[in-house]
Formats: structure tokens, sequence, C-alpha cells
């Protein structure tokens, strides 16, 4: 038999796009000087940009490489899954490593048919609450798991020991990733058969695709069946188009090499060795699906929610809360890129669905003046990329100090910190000279005009527990 040359570059594509994505995150780093940008990773994927857009209703710049992205699925079919996709990847090597003799096994069709339908009511979900305003791509968005398990995760491991980052959420992040490779543990990609909600759009999408397999004169000897990691291939040997990602293995699993990937001009040849067979969901899977997205529709009622107030410092040139929620997609750039680490994931400050949005916490560090790389990352436009002159005037906050505990007010001695490390080049901190005990005291005082809510003051304030200056999100 001839050489696996398809396998072998479904490999080593696989491996470039893996470490491409790895580089890419990881060279990301203040200043910003050429090199791709993370939020090319983000352009190619549909599910952020599409339901984004729509969420948003807005026309993101990303949305021209997404359906080119579609438009290559209706030509090689769902190619993305299996030869790009760095989740897809991870995932591959984490089956790997599953008991041996595990892909031997024959699964039925109507247990294949019943495993691959929720992601298709999961993105239901996500189309009807995009069509509301809720942006939910981000949760189970591939790419996205995958950049966070990199940022919050990887790069903070790997360079432990020269530039330490933490992240208070790198636990979580982790056993998310880790549970969604593990998955493949138990069956072959079940994460991308079952739940994913970007591999649903390609499915339906490669459903049209020019490029098809076939099997002329098959014997049904299924031992492409048992092998296909997507369960693909059905009982009588005919596959599900949309299903398969092109990994090959058929290909060089038939005895006989008889199977083929082939243009619709050679696939008329064959097209009656190959039955056919209906793809479609029945009528309680579309009523099931309605009312799942119905449902979701409830997390958008707030009354509350379009005068929703901050209550957590945003990075600079963020869009307005109730925006920015929906907009970002928690994947994680503008954290990792941060210079002194100062951007760190949301708990539930702002409610359940500001999960995992960034936030700036100046005790862990203060946001660098003439940086502009959050906004240069974001993939979706959450943070805005505005120049350095635009951001110097950008608000994220005012600072106010606190009398009871600061050296100078509480303590009448001297201590001018706050001062010494604005940045603002007219100093949005003034020192006003009193007269105590018959000795000068320089007491710090906050020009509200002047005070951007950078944070450098309160990261600087020797002041503990608590410092004695700190800023109050806008």
């Amino acid at each position: 038999m001839a050489k696996k040359k398809w396998a072998v570059l479904r490999r080593i594509s696989q491996t470039v796009f893996f470490f491409l994505f790895i580089y890419v995150l990881w060279s990301t780093t203040y200043p910003l000087n050429g090199g791709i940008s993370p939020q090319v990773l983000f352009k190619i994927d549909p599910l952020i940009m599409i339901f984004t857009s729509l969420s948003e209703k807005v026309l993101l710049p990303g949305m021209i490489i997404a359906t080119t992205m579609l438009a290559l699925t209706l030509i090689f079919g769902r190619f993305f899954c299996g030869w790009v996709c760095p989740l897809g990847s991870a995932i591959d090597l984490s089956g790997w490593l599953r008991r041996k003799g595990y892909m031997k096994k024959e699964e039925k069709d109507a247990v294949n048919a019943k495993v691959r339908k929720p992601k298709f009511f999961i993105l239901a979900v996500i189309t009807v609450s995009a069509a509301v305003g809720l942006q939910l791509a981000w949760v189970l968005d591939p790419l996205a798991i995958f950049a966070r398990f990199v940022s919050f995760n990887l790069i903070p491991i790997a360079t432990l020991g020269v530039n330490p980052h933490f992240f208070p959420h790198a636990l979580p992040v982790f056993i998310y990733f880790a549970v969604v490779c593990g998955l493949a543990l138990f069956i072959p990609r079940l994460w991308c058969r079952s739940l994913c909600p970007l591999g649903a759009i390609y499915a339906l999408t490669a459903k049209a695709a020019l490029l098809g397999r076939t099997a002329k004169e098959c014997k049904n000897c299924k031992k492409c069946k048992s092998a296909c990691r997507m369960g693909a291939i059905r009982d009588d040997s005919s596959y599900s188009k949309g299903e398969c990602v092109l990994c090959m293995d058929c290909v060089y699993d038939c005895p006989v090499n008889i199977t083929r990937f082939e243009w619709p001009a050679g696939n008329k040849a064959r097209a009656a060795a190959v039955p056919g067979h209906k793809e479609g969901i029945t009528r309680r899977d579309f009523l099931l699906m309605s009312s799942l997205a119905v449902f979701s529709l409830g997390f958008r009622f707030d009354p509350l929610r379009s005068h929703r107030r901050r209550s957590v410092i945003r990075p600079p040139a963020a869009l307005e809360e109730s925006e920015f929620i929906d907009r970002c997609v928690r994947c994680g750039n503008c954290m990792k890129v941060c210079p002194t680490n100062g951007l760190q994931p949301v708990s539930f400050q702002s409610g359940i669905e500001g999960v995992w949005t960034p936030q700036l916490i100046p005790e862990i560090g203060y946001c660098e003046y003439n940086c502009t790389l959050c906004g240069r990352t974001c993939p979706t436009g959450a943070i805005r990329n505005v120049s350095p002159e635009v951001k110097h005037d950008t608000r994220l906050g005012l600072a106010a100090v606190d009398r009871s505990i600061c050296i100078a007010w509480a303590g009448n001695g001297q201590c001018v910190v706050c001062e010494e490390h604005c940045p603002v080049a007219d100093k949005a901190i003034k020192l006003k000279k009193d007269i105590v005990d018959g000795r000068e005291v320089l007491r710090p005082l906050v020009d509200g005009d002047l005070c951007v809510g950078c944070g450098t003051c309160q990261n600087k304030c020797p002041v503990r527990p608590v410092r004695a200056i700190r800023v109050i999100p806008f």
C-alpha cells in the first residue's frame, strides 16, 4: 500500500497550526513590534465573528475572513476541524492516549446520530441569544478555550522563572481545557462530535462540499467504520459528509484500497455504489431546539442591563459596560499581553454574564500609560484600538485618597510616592502644603480633571494591607 501521504500531511498541518497559535499568543508582548496579531486567530472563526456581529448589530472586520473559511468549507468540507483547529489537535493527542483497541469497537448509527445532536442544540441557543443581543459564543468556542489555556496556563508556567505572570482563574481554565480534551479518552473526538458549536457550523456547511468520499464496490467489511474518529461512516459504508474532518484514516485503513476522496466529476461514476442516507433533524428535535433557544432569552431580559454600571475597572477604551460584556469573547489576549499583569479575569463582580471578562486590579499591576496593546489584540473591538495620544485622555476611573490611613494625612508623615509616580504630564495628584506642629507636611490631593484612573498611584502606595489611594471605576 502506498505511503500514507495525506495522513502525514494532515499531521504536519495540525502540528504547524498548533504551534503557530501558541507562537502568536506567546510572541505578542509590549511593545508590539510587527509579527502576527492574535486578532487574526479569531478572524478565521465564524462562530465568534458571526455571532458577535449579530449580537452587537455591527459588522466586524473579521467577517470577511470568517466567510472565506465557510466558502472553503463548501469546497473541501470540514477541513478546519481536522487540519487546522488547535483544540482539535490537542483532542487528537489526548485520544492517542486512550486504551488500546478502543477504535476497533463498532459504533452503531443510532448512537452516533444521538451523539451528534447536542452541538446543533447548542448552536440554536447561541443563535437566538445573539439575535436578541446576548453573546454566548465565547463559552464553548474552541479557539477561545485554547487561547485561554495558552494565556492563563501554558505561558505563565513556562515563563515562571523569567517573567512570572499569574491569574487567579488559572485552575478552572485548566480544568475546563482538560475536561474538553479528556472526553476523547472515552469516545474519540467526543467534544468535536457532540458539543462544539463551531463544529456544528462547519458540519452544516460541509454537507454541500464539492469534495466527497467514495468507495466503489465496497464489500462492507466495516474496518473504516471502526477506525473513524468522528463516527461519520455508517453501517452501509456511506458517510455523513458534515461529520467528516478529512483525517483520511479510512483511505488507508481500507484493505482493498477502494476508498477515495474525489471531486464531483469523479463522484458521478461511483454514486450508485454509495447508498444515500437522509440527514436532518426530527420535528421533536426542532421543538427541543426552539425551547432551549427561547429559554436562553431569559438571560437577556434584565431590566437593569441597559443601565448597568461598572463595578470593576475595565481596560482603557473599553466599550460601555453592557456592550463590552456582550462583545468580549474571553479569549484572554488582553490579559496575557498586559505588561504589568494588571488585567485579570472577573469572577462574579459584574454578574454571571461578566465572568472571565478583564478588569484592572491596581494592586497587582497598573495600566501602563503609553501601552495600547490590549486594544490592538482584542479580536472583536470590545476594547477599542486607540492611539497613545487618545489613550492618555481615556479615563478608566478616578483615584481617591483615604485620609484616614494615608501617611501624610493620618500620620502627618512625609510621603509623596503617589505624586512622584503619577504618569500624567501635569500631575493628576497635587501636593498641598500644610503646617503641622510647626513643620511643613505635603499632602496629596487628586485633580479630578486630570486623573485617568490608571492605578499607578494605588499600585505604588506603601500603605498596607489596604492602599491609602484607590481608583473608583466609572
